[in-house]
């Protein structure tokens, strides 16, 4: 008998933290390194910080098109870099 497990509803598979950092890490038009999958009760958290609100939505587009059966939650910020105002002044 085999044992089947309902992907919609069911916990994320152990292997899907390890598929998604390489699917972000390889994918060309992505290749972040820089997430942080982490396992909850409900699903999967991606964390960590891009340069741009469109790099954060082609991640969770990307991910969310590879496991869509998988609960995923983003936290993942953006940073704001901007050109200096001033130079800096070494001592």
């Amino acid at each position: 008998m085999t044992e089947h497990r309902d992907v919609a509803t069911g916990p994320p598979d152990e292997y899907v933290e390890a598929e998604i950092h390489r699917l972000l890490a390889e994918d060309p038009d992505v290749a972040e390194q820089g997430i942080t999958v982490v396992r909850r009760e409900r699903g999967l958290v991606l964390y960590g910080e891009v340069e741009s609100p469109h790099r954060r939505e082609e991640i969770l587009r990307l991910v969310a098109e590879r496991f869509p059966h998988v609960p995923i939650t983003s936290d993942i910020g953006v940073i704001r870099a901007q050109a200096p105002t001033e130079i800096e002044q070494l001592p």
